[in-house]
């Protein structure tokens, strides 16, 4: 059976790239690239988490896109992109595909800011002692993510004793068995799962059509390195400023996880708490994660910011919903979330 791999129409829906290219990884495997907006603006990277795609990013795409050139990969064994062999399977992999699509995307001695999701958080994470993150990247942003003990701090099992509950939390990880198809009951299950309680009907249909579509081997792998992550000492040696966005309410990877990276990072570059949103905060909260990408660029990308903001702000394009505080305060993931609402009813 053909899955939809995404919605086709609304704010989620994967604009048309400007181009696609492909990056050959260190051990051969070819990864699917994708990049948006105008060639000469400044340039952002997007790694998607696990269980996703580029799609995943559409709505934060179409953010930037006007004033950015915004690349997105697939992660191998995600999306167009294959699984590699099965030894493959190791946060250096992650590491290593990431410096392949810079090398791909970027011009030499072009710097990009570097967003990760999940699973491309912990890709930043695992890069940290590579030569190519402090060459490449002027900044990051680790989004919805954790560096450790993910199985023990999860909440997607909802068991009070911790050894069951963790037990539980493993085996879906791990699991290889069928996820979907998209029906009305499995949107139920998997929704409160991923998203806060204020999500959408459409978030709730992009976000499902995304994860259903992953591969079940791919799947399984990479959450058997999830399972044992375990990556502290990497974001102890982050060697550009990061910034951290987490929603309050997620389940996959609690905000405790998050406030542990904000503490261990040498250079945070702001901690933003999006209230009520749950693990997929791209898909909830792309205007306010949009607009943390575009401070970094703004902070650390110097000339090449000033142009594309000034284009920006001439022609209207920079939206800023709610209220996105860092230093640890909690931003108005509810005036997010009404904004959504209506761009999706004019959709």
């Amino acid at each position: 059976m053909t899955r939809l791999m995404h919605v086709t129409s609304g704010p989620y829906a994967p604009p048309v790239p400007r181009r696609e290219l492909t990056a050959l990884s260190a051990d051969g495997t070819r990864l699917h690239v994708e990049e948006h907006g105008a060639p000469d603006a400044p340039a952002v990277v997007l790694a998607h988490g696990w269980c996703c795609s580029t799609a995943f990013w559409a709505p934060v795409i179409r953010q930037l896109a006007p004033d950015h050139r915004v690349i997105a990969y697939d992660q191998r064994g995600h999306g167009r992109s294959p699984a590699g062999g099965d030894g493959s399977y190791h946060t250096a992999t992650l590491a290593d595909d990431l410096g392949a699509v810079l090398d791909a995307a970027l011009a030499p001695g072009e710097k990009a800011v570097i967003g990760g999701h999940s699973m491309g958080g912990m890709t930043l994470m695992a890069a940290a002692g590579r030569p190519y993150l402090r060459d490449r990247a002027a900044a990051v942003l680790l989004c919805s993510t954790g560096s450790a003990h993910l199985v023990p701090e999860s909440r997607v099992v909802p068991l009070r004793a911790r050894a069951l509950r963790s037990a539980a939390q493993r085996a879906l990880l791990v699991s290889r068995l069928p996820m979907g198809p998209v029906t009305p009951l499995s949107k139920k299950v998997l929704g409160p799962a991923i998203l806060g309680r204020g999500a959408t009907p459409a978030q709730i249909e992009a976000s499902a059509r995304i994860v259903f579509a992953s591969p079940r081997k791919p799947r399984g792998a990479w959450g058997r390195v999830l399972a044992t992550l375990d990556l502290d000492a990497e974001v102890a040696r982050m060697p550009v400023p990061a910034a951290v966005v987490h929603g309050s309410a997620d389940r996959l990877t609690p905000v405790r996880l998050a406030r542990k990276i904000a503490g261990l990072l040498p250079d945070c570059a702001g901690f933003t708490e999006l209230d009520g949103l749950g693990h997929m905060t791209p898909i909830e909260a792309p205007y306010a994660v949009a607009e943390v990408l575009r401070g970094l660029v703004r902070d650390h990308l110097g000339g090449q910011a000033a142009g594309a903001e000034a284009a920006a702000e001439a022609a209207g394009r920079v939206e800023q919903v709610g209220k996105v505080e860092k230093v640890g305060k909690v931003a108005e993931g509810a005036e997010e979330q009404e904004a959504v609402k209506k761009e999706e009813a004019g959709a």
